[in-house]
């Protein structure tokens, strides 16, 4: 799993989970767990929903937020 914010055109950023990173050819994002970038539930999904799919066209863009194994990152710089 993969934890992304996506950001929404004329919304405010989400965070949800994907099962993989989406390929160039990928008309929709699908989404699981959507939330808010605080952890509450979104005004617009009901609360029993665990997926949503989201079209390309409105999303601005995409981050992958670093996982637990990511963020321990050796730096070429010496402290």
């Amino acid at each position: 799993m993969h934890t992304l914010l996506i950001h929404i055109m004329n919304e405010e950023p989400i965070v949800a989970e994907v099962e993989q990173l989406p390929s160039p050819t990928d008309q929709a994002l699908f989404c699981i767990s959507p939330r808010r970038r605080d952890g509450r539930e979104l005004h617009y999904v009901l609360p029993e929903v665990q997926t949503v799919i989201i079209p390309w066209h409105r999303i601005s863009f995409v981050e992958v937020l670093p996982s637990g194994e990511e963020e321990e990152i050796i730096s070429p710089f010496a402290d």
